[in-house]
C-alpha cells in the first residue's frame, strides 16, 4: 500500500531526502504531511515549509489536502518558486 512522495527545493532540504515510499494508502495528504513534519529534526520549520507548498497528486495540481490516497499514487511537494 505504497504512495510515492517526491520533495523539491526547500521541501527536500527540510525533510533531508528527495523522495520516499510511504505506507499511506487510505490516509489523506494532510495527515501524511502532519506526520512528516512531526517526525523531522526541526518540526516547526518543516511544518512552515510544507504549509507554503503546492502539490501535484498523480501529476495534477491539487489544493484538496483532504484527498484520500490510494496504493500507487504519487504526490509531488513543490515549494513556492521565485522568478519567472
Amino acid at each position: 500500500m505504497s504512495v510515492t512522495f517526491t520533495y523539491f527545493a526547500a521541501a527536500k532540504a527540510a525533510l533531508g531526502r528527495p523522495s520516499e515510499q510511504l505506507d499511506a494508502a487510505g490516509r489523506t495528504i494532510a495527515s501524511v504531511l502532519d506526520e512528516l513534519a512531526a517526525g523531522s529534526a526541526d518540526a516547526t520549520t518543516t511544518a512552515t515549509v510544507l504549509g507554503r507548498c503546492s502539490f501535484l497528486h498523480n501529476t495534477r495540481a491539487t489544493k484538496e489536502l483532504s484527498t484520500v490516497l490510494a496504493d500507487g499514487d504519487t504526490v509531488d511537494v513543490l515549494p513556492p518558486f521565485a522568478g519567472g
